[in-house]
């Protein structure tokens, strides 16, 4: 706000005829309505301190302003307005405006007035700013205040000049004021008044801070609002709202709303602590947030629906609660160089049919993806960077969600890119190099989802996982030390990859379902820890100008009936470079073996290669290799490749065990014999043992045509952290494979982030997803109580437990579930939903470990890695474990494994002070090694 607004009103005031307010003295007026009444255009009233119970009105050009000093002087109404402005070009400069109802207005400035307020208070009501409902009904349009593309419209002199003569609505300039007390909103403009707040404190509202309606105006700057129950800033109608440099602080709902057809240009502002959203977007209107800071938001940070548009330019957001942003119904969003870090949900969420497109953004620390888009939403991102997201890097979960992703490097996570099945658009064209419509050169026409030229680093599972029935583009993608297979391609789904590479995955490079088609050009895969290439039954597309080197199993490892063809492909220094299984047909064409142990395929120098099908009845013949990785240790025969579920779908679970002969059966004795080898958990021992007694017997009655009894597997693990509960729950599935009572027997763990979603609508479905991962095997749900918080009646949790009791229904015989949590929580969940309690019909209590059973720990800790305890440290270690303060932080068998570490940390210390120690010394810990034991705070 410009200095020339505080210059004119001195002038002013040192032109002016000036009138004195005063109790007692000559010439003095003595109260402020007398002096109003008397006072001409442009006089100057000067109030002796006091409290002056009136009411005043202004009703022509005047200025107030306190005789000695700021404060001083205090407008005090028993009712009504402190102060009401009726002409133009009027001042107020240091008073306390003092009122009796927080809900009234204790200022107001009525249509075509103007008022200029200086280093005021107001206390105990609102300002008010009128309008006409029907005047400058294009404010809201560009040329008239709003934001354009060019920037926003209106300034300080704009608002200067028509103070001195509006010709519209109301308007009011205030510069270093205070507004408090305050009920319903502290400012509010209406019609098409306008306002100028600057270097201006708002706060104690149990209300919204400035409303704005109509197609009111506010220019604000070093605005700071704190303690609002509602919004801090509300722009709604057809208004315009222009803040720069402000500080919204704790409002209980959101930083700044913008509603309807309102306009909104936020820069370099400070939103702390909001209850709801930092931002929020609803219906058309529109918004700019540029290089603000957005921390600890109730609610997501930055929230857009209805048919609204926001643009986010740079800036932060910190830690919210829900997402960091998030795009509904058919709004759009661009974001260039923002940085969103901490966030309670996925960082960016793209939902219905939203649009959202960033460039150079960066995500890290997401607790569930770093980008998210569900339904018929389109995202696209372009140069950014996502780090370490506890779930995925970029997650689809729509059938007709579309996601175009550039240049992006994406690191860590669950998995690097989970894309879903296709919502059944046509195949896209095969497009060959000449081909004018090849996706990877001239778009994505063809392709509702693809990536260019982007980076996975250090995915906990699969790097790009496409589900089955999907289809998608990769295009200079780089899979790099992905925990399980570099690219998972699901059951029946088309996938296109040009160029990139995929490098140390530690399962195979890639694993293609059955019945998919993967057409690959120039795409370089190595250091593969299973096979480079895992092709499953009856999978085919064309692989051309490929490489696999370094692969631990078989370079490319072809199932039953699948019919891939290479052209120009290489396999280098693998131990075997082709194994098909029986009745696979893989084609190659001008495909070489360099430095290979065991090669099919014919090295550089030793002839045509072959043209036609190599397989047992190929030109492998007979006399084709068949050894521990040949066809009799592949997936012929089986119910579907390596790498893929039961149910048909690629996943990077089974991926780990592709290409390896298929494991001796584990033995009921010998999981049981496991089950004793744990450390103490003699109760639970005991009752599984009575289980697995109990479903044996129902084994043998089902095998005798028998009808069973009722049984319910399900069951209830109730304990302290590291008491065993995971690694029990993991051995029950495998006794129940072992039983033939489950198909698999594998355990998927998943904890309420997991099943919960973010909005309405997305429970149910990921509660089915992470459900139907664990079919043939073992649910495990971890802090199962986290369903059901304590004290909230519409929390979703609620869905979540719904949408699992219905699939425990209709899956009965294909999944087992298992609630883990603290015992004194997990009635809490149990009592939640009435089909729990029939479903988890026993429970299993993990009591925590005695000092002697941590011990035994510590020393199986110790054997697993070499190391032996000293019969004086395992008398001390006892004493220690003893000791330890058995509180919240205490876990059990995960301190014992730490008190060990700790110990050895301390050992090679110890030795690195000693010039050659002999290998009996470097073996042992003893009473030194032991730590101190921690003190209870």
């Amino acid at each position: 706000m410009s200095d020339t607004v505080t210059a004119r009103g001195t002038a002013a005031r040192e032109g002016g005829e000036r009138l004195r307010v005063a109790p007692r003295g000559r010439g003095a007026h003595r109260t402020v309505a007398r002096a109003l009444a008397a006072a001409p255009p442009g006089a100057v009233i000067s109030v002796a301190p006091g409290v002056y119970p009136e009411s005043l009105r202004l009703e022509r050009r005047v200025t107030l302003e306190p005789e000695h000093g700021v404060g001083s002087v205090v407008i005090a109404p028993p009712q009504g307005p402190a102060l009401e402005v009726l002409a133009p070009a009027c001042a107020a400069h240091g008073l306390e405006l003092r009122g009796t109802d927080p809900a009234a207005a204790l200022v107001r400035v009525a249509d075509a007035a103007g008022l200029s307020m200086s280093e005021c208070g107001v206390t105990g009501g609102r300002v008010e700013v009128l309008g006409s409902p029907k005047g400058a009904a294009g404010a809201g349009a560009p040329g008239a205040g709003a934001p354009t593309a060019e920037g926003p419209a209106g300034t300080a002199l704009d608002l200067e000049r028509e103070l001195l003569d509006p010709t519209t609505g109301g308007v009011l300039m205030m510069r270093r004021c205070r507004i408090g007390d305050a009920h319903h909103a502290a400012v509010h403009l209406a019609g098409d008044a306008r306002a100028g707040l600057e270097d201006t404190d708002i706060g104690t509202v149990a209300g919204i801070g400035v409303v704005l309606s109509g197609t009111a105006r506010l220019l604000a700057g070093r605005l700071r609002i704190r303690e609002t129950t509602g919004s801090a800033l509300r722009a709604r109608d057809d208004s315009v709202l222009l803040v720069r440099d402000c500080l919204l602080d704790a409002p209980g709902r959101n930083g700044v709303l913008v509603q309807d057809r309102a306009r909104g240009e936020v820069a370099e502002c400070r939103i702390d602590g909001a209850g709801g959203s930092g931002v929020r977007v609803e219906h058309t209107g529109r918004a700019g947030v540029t290089e603000c800071r957005i921390d600890r938001a109730g609610g997501s940070a930055l929230a857009v629906s209805g048919e609204a548009r926001l643009d986010l330019l740079g800036g932060r957001v910190v830690a919210p609660g829900g997402n960091g942003l998030v795009a509904l119904d058919d709004s759009v969003v661009t974001a260039r160089d923002a940085s969103l870090s901490t966030t309670g949900f996925s960082a960016v969420h793209a939902g219905d049919r939203a649009r959202v497109e960033l460039t150079g953004c960066r995500v890290t620390d997401s607790a569930e993806h770093a980008l998210a888009v569900s339904d018929e939403a389109l995202l696209e991102a372009v140069d950014c960077t996502l780090g370490d997201p506890a779930m995925c890097g970029v997650e689809v979960s729509g059938a007709d969600a579309r996601l175009v992703v550039r240049g992006t490097r994406i690191t860590g996570g669950e998995t690097g890119v989970r894309l879903p099945a296709d919502g059944g658009a046509a195949d896209p064209p095969e497009a060959g190099p000449d081909s004018p419509n090849d996706g990877a050169r001239d778009g994505t026409a063809s392709y509702d989802r693809a990536l260019y030229d982007c980076t996975v680093t250090g995915p906990a599972r699969a790097g790009v996982e496409v589900a089955p029935g999907g289809r998608a583009l990769l295009s200079g993608v780089r899979v790099v030390g992905a925990g399980s297979a570099g690219l998972v391609v699901g059951a029946d789904a088309r996938v296109r990859v040009e160029g990139g590479a995929v490098v140390d995955s530690a399962g195979s490079g890639v694993v293609v379902g059955e019945r998919a088609e993967v057409t690959a050009r120039d795409l370089r895969i190595s250091g593969a820890g299973k096979n480079g290439v895992l092709i499953g039954r009856a999978a085919g597309g064309r692989w051309e100008g490929c490489e696999v080197s370094g692969s631990a199993f078989p370079a490319l490892h072809v199932a039953t009936a699948a019919e891939p063809r290479f052209v120009g492909c290489r396999v280098l220094d693998c131990a075997r470079d082709v194994v098909p299984a029986e009745g696979a047909r893989p084609e190659f064409e001008e495909c070489v073996s360099l430095r290979v142990e065991t090669a099919m395929l014919p090295s550089p120098g030793q002839g045509a290669p072959p043209t036609g099908p190599i397989g047992p009845a190929g030109p492998g013949g007979p006399g084709a290799p068949t050894g521990p990785h040949g066809p009799a240790g592949g997936t012929g025969g089986g119910p579907g490749p390596a790498g893929t579920a039961p149910d048909g779908t690629a996943n990077s679970d089974a991926a780990d065990v592709a290409g390896e002969p298929e494991p001796e059966p584990e033995t009921l004795e010998e999981l049981l014999a496991e089950l004793d080898e744990l450390v103490g958990l003699e109760g639970v021992k005991r009752d599984v043992g009575g289980m697995v007694k109990l479903m044996q017997t129902v084994r043998m009655r089902q095998d005798a045509g028998l009808p069973a009894p009722p049984l319910s597997r399900h069951l209830v693990f109730a304990g302290n952290p590291g008491t065993g509960k995971t690694t029990v729950a993991r051995l029950y599935g495998r006794l129940l494979r072992a039983l033939g009572l489950l198909e698999r027997g594998h355990l998927v763990e998943v904890d309420r982030s997991a099943l919960v979603g973010e909005y309405v609508g997305h429970t149910g479905p990921k509660t089915t997803e992470a459900f139907l991962r664990a079919r043939g095997g073992v649910l495990f749900i971890d802090e199962a109580y986290a369903l059901v918080p304590p004290g909230m009646s519409n929390d979703f949790g609620g869905e979540a437990i719904a949408t699992l009791v219905k699939l425990m229904e209709d899956h009965r015989d294909e999944v087992v579930v298992i609630a883990a949590g603290y015992p004194g929580d997990m009635a809490r969940f149990i009592n939640s939903n009435p089909g729990l309690s029939s479903r988890f019909s026993r429970t299993l209590l993990f009591t925590d470990y005695s000092g002697d059973q941590l011990v035994d720990i510590v020393e199986h800790h110790a054997g697993q890695h070499r190391y032996d305890l000293s019969p004086a440290a395992r008398e001390a270690l006892r004493a220690y474990m003893d000791a330890i303060p058995r509180n919240e932080r205490f876990g059990n068998g995960r301190t014992a494994r730490q008190v060990f570490q700790a110990m050895t940390e301390r050992q090679a210390i110890r030795m690195s002070e000693l010039s050659a120690p002999g290998a009996d010394t470097l073996t042992v810990l003893d009473v030194a090694d032991i730590p101190e034991v921690p003190v209870l705070e």
